[in-house]
């Protein structure tokens, strides 16, 4: 019996190691990821042969073989992706001028030989603006995977990839995660060369600049990153650049792949990195000396560095007047705290310390809790959780239903859940309050750092009262002023302490007074505002 269960183990690894060892021959022989450096061939046939093998004959690799030249005598053939291009600019400008235009030149396809005639053909044949010249097999199956037309030639072992992109796209719109309120309803689209575009309209400066490269060994993403030269600092940029070129991962489908890579605080639940799909926000943090990193196939651009007081601010801050955006900025930081501590503090004092409510409240919550089973902590647990649960649930749904049903859910299950006698009604309150108040704060990001931390905020509550929430306040100050981004101190202007960057950040002064870009952020160019305060004219 034993020599059988020896045998059947032996078995099983020796086909355990030989499927390994077929992978593995499989996997060297395939290399599907490597990067192919072999030159183009003169012989057209091969050239198209190799590319159908590359893609696998993929059906959406488009080979137009036709003949040049005033007598045909040229073969050539005009490669392209389907639905990555514009068709219509491709038959106007490239198959029109090679196939039609060409034969009435009265050139004949004997008197350009050689390289000549790649040349006539850029310089005096083909009607488009971009062309470049391939001559790999690395640089043709990018330049066909990002959007051009290739030109291939019978007996040349050199190209041409002609810019023609198009494909369905969505167009500009306005923003869907940030409402505007008053300012521009424009929002970045998918496609980073019209996100680049409606940055630059904004900002009509040559110091503008533009750095782009590719990230993805499998999905080559375009990632771009802007700022203004003179005003962004050249260490953070020179730092960026340098933590982008560690990236080594197969795609890049979203700017959150580039903030999880390159962020500072690894598991800090506050965000270091700001992301808005506005561009007017993305402009104002340009000229205010960040950076900007822009991706492709995504609408979110980030900015870097950041500090904790812009996350609670909002474009329309500097549209409005200078007092509305104080009072505004106020409620944002009590909405904040009451989001944050709000269920905890309720915990602390119905637990730990009635003596501080008044006797006649005391008395209307003793009444109220008579009948329920849990302790205040069970209680808060289960409607925190339930409101969680509601709000995921009314994201993910349609949008026709999604709002109903999370309303709906939440006044049937607080209404059912007090008549049963599981929770108070003042619980009730106090989640709805907290819940509320969570939707003041502007950035998304931010939310969901308020929602994470108030459970250990309400389980201290529960375990040591307001000594404990005291204790957790000072415990997340600190960690929030150890917090770096890209070197800048998380809780500046507050932490460090900076007198002359006050004026934007709990309030916001007048124009005219905001005369200086923040100090830790812009270091080579300060000044901003030169205006005077504004005055009438005498009569």
């Amino acid at each position: 019996m034993n020599f059988f269960k020896t045998k059947n183990k032996r078995s099983i690894k020796f086909k355990w190691e030989d499927l390994q060892r077929r992978a593995a021959e499989q996997t060297i022989q395939t290399k599907p990821h490597e990067e192919i450096r072999e030159p183009l061939e003169p012989s057209l046939t091969d050239n198209l042969q190799k590319i159908k093998e590359l893609f696998g004959n993929s059906d959406d690799i488009i080979m137009r073989e036709i003949r040049i030249g005033k007598e045909g005598r040229i073969k050539a053939c005009i490669i392209f992706t389907d639905g990555l291009i514009d068709s219509q600019s491709a038959q106007n400008f490239i198959m029109e001028s090679l196939m039609i235009d060409w034969r009435t030149t009265g050139i004949d396809s004997e008197s350009v030989t050689g390289y000549n005639l790649l040349h006539h053909l850029k310089d005096m044949v083909l009607t488009v603006g971009d062309i470049q010249d391939i001559n790999d097999f690395t640089n043709l199956l990018d330049s066909l995977l990002n959007g051009k037309v290739i030109l291939l030639f019978e007996g040349y072992s050199q190209g041409f990839a002609v810019e023609m992109k198009g494909g369905k796209e969505r167009s500009v719109e306005e923003p869907t995660t940030e409402t505007t309120i008053r300012g521009p309803r424009e929002g970045f689209t998918e496609n980073i060369r019209v996100n680049t575009s409606l940055l630059r309209r904004k900002i009509r400066d040559h110091n503008l600049w533009i750095e782009s490269r590719k990230i993805g060994k499998v999905s080559k993403t375009n990632v771009s990153i802007m700022y203004i030269n003179g005003i962004a600092n050249d260490k953070i940029v020179e730092e960026l650049r340098k933590r982008l070129d560690r990236i080594k991962i197969d795609s890049i489908l979203e700017t959150g792949y580039i903030e999880e890579l390159i962020q500072d605080a690894k598991w800090s639940p506050f965000p270091t990195m700001y992301h808005s799909e506005r561009p007017d926000a993305i402009a104002a943090d340009l000229l205010e000396g960040r950076i900007a990193i822009l991706v492709d196939g995504t609408p979110f651009v980030i900015t870097i560095p950041v500090i904790f007081a812009q996350f609670l601010q909002s474009p329309e801050d500097y549209y409005n007047r200078a007092d509305i955006t104080t009072l505004l900025r106020f409620l944002r930081y009590v909405g904040f705290f009451i989001a944050l501590l709000a269920p905890s503090f309720y915990i602390a004092i119905t637990t730990f310390h009635q003596e501080m409510l008044p006797t006649q409240l005391l008395i209307t919550l003793a009444a109220q809790r008579e009948g329920v089973p849990f302790p205040a902590f069970i209680e808060a647990l289960a409607m925190e959780v339930s409101f969680e649960i509601l709000r995921e649930a009314g994201l993910r749904m349609p949008k026709a239903i999604g709002q109903a049903v999370s309303i709906v859910g939440t006044l049937v299950i607080g209404s059912a859940a007090v008549e049963a006698g599981f929770v108070s009604a003042a619980m009730v309150i106090v989640v709805a309050i907290t819940a509320i108040s969570s939707f003041i704060v502007s950035n998304y990001e931010l939310a969901i750092s308020i929602r994470m931390l108030r459970f250990p905020f309400m389980a201290i509550a529960a375990s040591f009262g307001l000594f404990g929430i005291i204790v957790g306040l000072i415990a997340l100050i600190l960690h929030m002023c150890s917090l770096r981004s890209f070197g800048i101190p998380y809780m500046a202007p507050f932490g460090p302490f900076i007198k002359d960057d006050q004026k934007d950040a709990i309030f916001r002064f007048p124009r005219w007074a905001m005369f200086s870009r923040p100090r830790l952020i812009s270091q080579t160019n300060i000044t901003r505002e030169d205006t005077p305060a504004p005055k009438a004219d005498p009569k």
